[in-house]
């Protein structure tokens, strides 16, 4: 039989993506999410228990009821720029509520964990890939609170016989091929869903001109002045989550382990535009604005290491792939 999993922050967007993969790989499934940012109908499968990571009665009482073999968590604050302005809000969600949880699963013997990190841990990297041996210098809160659980992650291994994987994404794009699951974030800040919620305003009759989108900065130094990211679709994410507990189970991981998880080429935000535009058939426009808080200029992975070690090969290594997936789940909705 297949380990137990608990997903703390299962109802957000790629833990429920994350859910139904497990579910179909016969995986018993228990979500626990506060449901701030979460939706409870995206939670498809499984056991669904309310509660939160700051009330650590609540999490001694589940792992009480539920026998957990792994914890996956995707509970974490992830605005950038909601990091600089409400520091305070991301220390104490990202690190004390995952302090939290770990006292509560080593309390418990349960000793596998799965971590959503980021490639915000990275800061303003100086080489154009990105590999796990870089240094990592956070340049806003929310890549320090990442860091800080990774660090956590290490001490607890050596002291606690913590088995973890901390999986940095770069950034997580598209819906599950079906268009049941996709990015319901409120407000919503990554890339991918404001222009196409852009342009499926346009293509409901909105006026081009009157433009909702906003690129921020076009001085960086990158071929046409946006900034360059790396984007991985989130049922390949959720594929490198799933090789990562079968590590764990087969007792494979060796103290606490880290990858990075991108296809390892980046798009600027004008070249975003662009595929979005070619995958709707919409005339996109968009107003640029100042640079935003915490943006570094470029961000691209070299995931050879979760290539070679876990065994992941990302299936959407095309933007208008991952972008069609995307459009798909919007339209149906």
């Amino acid at each position: 039989m297949n380990a137990t999993v608990l997903i703390v922050g299962g109802a957000g967007y790629i833990g429920s993506h994350m859910v139904k993969m497990l579910a179909r790989q016969s995986f018993p499934v228990v979500t626990l999410d506060n449901l701030s940012t979460g939706h409870r109908d995206a939670v498809v499968a499984g056991t669904f228990i309310e509660g939160d990571l700051s009330l650590p009665g609540d999490l001694a009482r589940l792992f009480k009821v539920h026998p957990i073999d792994v914890v996956m968590h995707f509970a974490a604050n992830c605005y950038v720029g909601e990091s600089v302005q409400d520091p305070r809000k991301y220390y104490r969600n990202n690190v004390a509520g995952t302090l939290n949880l770990l006292d509560a699963m080593l309390d418990a013997g349960v000793r596998r964990f799965v971590f959503s990190s980021s490639c915000a841990t990275y800061g303003t990297p100086q080489v154009d890939l990105i590999d796990e041996a870089q240094p990592q210098r956070p340049v806003n809160p929310y890549g320090w609170t990442k860091l800080m659980v990774e660090q956590v992650l290490a001490d607890y291994a050596r002291a606690c016989g913590l088995s973890s994987v901390a999986l940095r994404y770069f950034n997580a794009a598209g819906s599950d091929p079906e268009g049941e699951l996709g990015e319901r974030h409120d407000p919503e800040t990554h890339l991918i869903p404001l222009v196409l919620r852009e342009a499926l305003r346009v293509k409901r009759g909105g006026d081009p001109a009157a433009t909702h989108l906003r690129v921020f900065g076009e001085d960086f130094d990158t071929p046409d002045g946006t900034c360059v990211r790396d984007y991985v679709h989130v049922e390949d994410l959720c594929r490198a989550h799933l090789l990562a507990i079968r590590r764990l189970v087969d007792g494979r991981v060796e103290g606490a382990e880290a990858y990075n998880l991108g296809i390892g080429r980046g798009f600027s935000v004008k070249e975003v535009i662009g595929v979005c535009r070619s995958v709707t058939g919409v005339d996109i426009r968009y107003q640029v604005e100042g640079r935003r808080a915490g943006d570094p200029p470029r961000l691209v992975a070299a995931a050879a290491k979760a290539r070679a070690v876990l065994g992941w090969v990302p299936e959407y290594v095309e933007l208008a792939k991952i972008v069609g997936t995307a459009w798909r789940y919007l339209e149906r909705g």
